[in-house]
């Protein structure tokens, strides 16, 4: 489905070092925006500094390659105040970074902070495992659980978007 609405939506999506789950997020979000024909700006970042400018763990750029979608591009950076007001939409993996985000959001920042898991009922308030200390297979679950929040988190956007529309 394509053309579902003119309205340019723009999420972050947001874990520690921005270098396992946020940048799957944003690549299996971006994936699915195109196919639900959302035309979205999309991007990822960490809490944390860890890792500024590295390329996403060699793991996640695995798993996603595996789903047809390359993040191997992407380059580690940490959030900033600047985020929001650019984004409609900060989305964190896990409860202590939603913490950490809500931490350093200003007054009047506009962006709407939340979880990922959030956009699908009955798992509201549940965090995204963080797999960077496991292995490959803790990566390929990780990517499942991504792809339910990132499939709850379109719908969401497209009853938002049709809501602006009327």
């Amino acid at each position: 489905m394509t053309g579902v609405a003119n309205q340019r939506m723009s999420v972050l999506f947001v874990c520690l070092g921005n270098i396992c789950r946020s940048p799957m997020a944003e690549g299996a979000f971006r994936a699915a925006a195109h196919h639900a024909g959302l035309d979205c700006i999309v991007d990822s970042a960490g809490t944390a500094s860890y890792h500024l400018g590295d390329a996403p763990d060699h793991r996640a750029i695995a798993v996603a390659r595996a789903h047809g979608i390359e993040i191997g591009g992407q380059a580690a950076r940490q959030i900033k105040v600047q985020d929001f007001h650019r984004f409609d939409h900060i989305i964190a993996m896990d409860s202590a970074n939603l913490e950490g985000i809500k931490a350093r959001a200003p007054r009047d920042g506009t962006a709407r902070i939340s979880m990922l898991f959030d956009a699908v009922a009955g798992r509201e308030g549940v965090s995204v495992p963080d797999p960077y200390h496991g292995t490959a297979d803790d990566f390929s679950n990780t990517w499942i659980e991504i792809n339910e929040g990132v499939t709850g988190l379109v719908q969401q956007l497209r009853a938002e978007i049709a809501g602006l529309m009327r």
